[in-house]
């Protein structure tokens, strides 16, 4: 799983009357960050809550983790998810605190798995140490090479991040901590989504890698308001073409090595099984975000007094994720689909993208579309061949990676200066071709 972004669960009990998991995105610092990200909707928050510390106290920590583990007895597994703001600058014996109690509660033949967003500015020998001894996944934000990387990512200083964020990453490394690489998509690094893909794998070592769209509105009082967005965000079409641009990488070279999480959630919806993220799932509302002080709301990026469920310490996790509300607003990821979604073929992939992108008016004239549909559109329309071709390996109970060598026959009979096949209008030999 991936340590950034919401995992998906659906429903709220099993056929036999058990529970279904749900995740948690707590966040002990609440929106405050060491960073100021020119992009970061979370800074913004700290208008809900003038005055406050922004530091989670021992009691609510306790409170949190028995609630959650309560709310999973007989499952197998637990997942502590810690987002921010920057965790980290909780410090080392915060999450001490956390592994200890989770000891407390965690049920015989139970395992946990702790998960932390980071900007990895802050990762020494001592943070990478605890991680890796407890074995945490950890998923730190990297824009791509330093260029792109400190267009939008800059301390409040206004000075860059790059070297420190690689720091980090080299800790990490070497204390053999698990990570996967965060990189959002934005308008200074849409159009280089190869050279991205290949930074990250290459000169960062990712296996694991989520690509995260930057649609940024203006945001009074810290909720986004209006249909522009800022000169920041990335375009529709400049999301799918980077989309693309991966995804011809990723199959020829990567299948079974690299992991990209959109691509896996987009085979797992083409077969019909439950994908890997929130974004691209049917419903949402089992992904749910938690402040600093213990207040729970419906998703992290409905952070805003109409979507607060509830706080810890008058009400259950359980009882929160359950209620009424919280349900309502999940399903109405399904029900609230414009008519040009309903009709549209790549559906079943797409199921019209997260909630808080869908600002839009469709070619239908329908309020409520999703912003980023022309680019969603032309990446699953491009990769829906190979996904159909993976599937057929898989059901015939062979490895997708074999289609890897379907496309190097292919590509070994192109000339260097035909059209690259992934549509850039390259040639061959300047696209997905060269090295």
């Amino acid at each position: 799983m991936s340590a950034g972004e919401n995992v998906v669960s659906t429903g709220s009990v099993t056929d036999d009357g058990a529970r279904w998991p749900f995740h948690v995105l707590a966040k002990p610092t609440g929106p405050v960050c060491n960073l100021a990200c020119d992009y970061c909707f979370f800074l913004a928050k700290e208008a809900l809550y003038p005055g406050s510390r922004f530091r989670m106290s021992d009691e609510t920590l306790d409170r949190y983790l028995r609630q959650l583990f309560e709310a999973h007895r007989g499952m197998p597994e637990v997942v502590v998810a810690w987002q921010g703001g920057e965790p980290t600058l909780m410090g080392v014996d915060f999450f001490r605190r956390s592994i200890e109690l989770e000891q407390r509660y965690m049920e015989p033949g139970q395992s946990v798995l702790n998960t932390i967003q980071t900007n990895g500015t802050l990762i020494d020998d001592e943070w990478a140490s605890f991680l890796g001894e407890n074995q945490f996944l950890v998923g730190i934000s990297i824009d791509g090479p330093a260029e792109v990387h400190d267009a939008f990512r800059h301390d409040k200083a206004g000075r860059p991040t790059f070297d420190r964020v690689m720091a980090g990453l080299a800790k990490l490394r070497e204390h053999a901590v698990d990570y996967n690489v965060l990189c959002t998509v934005h308008s200074a690094n849409q159009d280089r989504g190869r050279e991205v893909y290949r930074f990250l794998r290459d000169e960062c070592g990712a296996e694991f890698i989520q690509f995260i769209p930057i649609v940024e509105r203006p945001a009074p009082g810290g909720i986004p308001t209006g249909t522009e967005v800022t000169e920041r965000s990335v375009s529709p079409e400049g999301y799918g073409r980077f989309m693309i641009e991966v995804f011809e990488e990723w199959v020829r070279r990567d299948i079974g090595t690299v992991y990209v999480q959109q691509f896996d959630s987009a085979l797992a919806n083409f077969v019909g099984e439950p994908g890997a993220v929130c974004v691209h799932a049917p419903v949402c509302g089992r992904q749910v975000a938690m402040e600093d002080n213990g207040d729970v709301y419906s998703c992290d990026h409905f952070v805003q007094p109409d979507c607060l469920l509830g706080n810890v310490a008058s009400a259950s996790l359980a009882e929160l994720v359950d209620s009424d509300e919280q349900v309502a607003f999940g399903d109405a990821k399904r029900t609230t689909l414009t008519r040009y979604c309903l009709q549209c073929g790549v559906l079943r992939l797409c199921n019209g993208g997260c909630p808080k992108d869908r600002f839009a008016t469709s070619p239908l004239g329908d309020e409520g579309h999703q912003c980023l549909c022309a680019g969603y559109f032309a990446f699953f329309n491009h990769i829906a061949g190979p996904l159909a071709d993976m599937a057929a390996l898989l059901s015939a109970g062979r490895a997708p990676a074999e289609l890897m060598a379907r496309h190097s026959a292919e590509d070994s009979t192109r000339s260097r200066n035909d059209l690259c096949p992934c549509g850039s209008g390259r040639k061959w030999k300047n696209c997905h071709g060269g090295r």
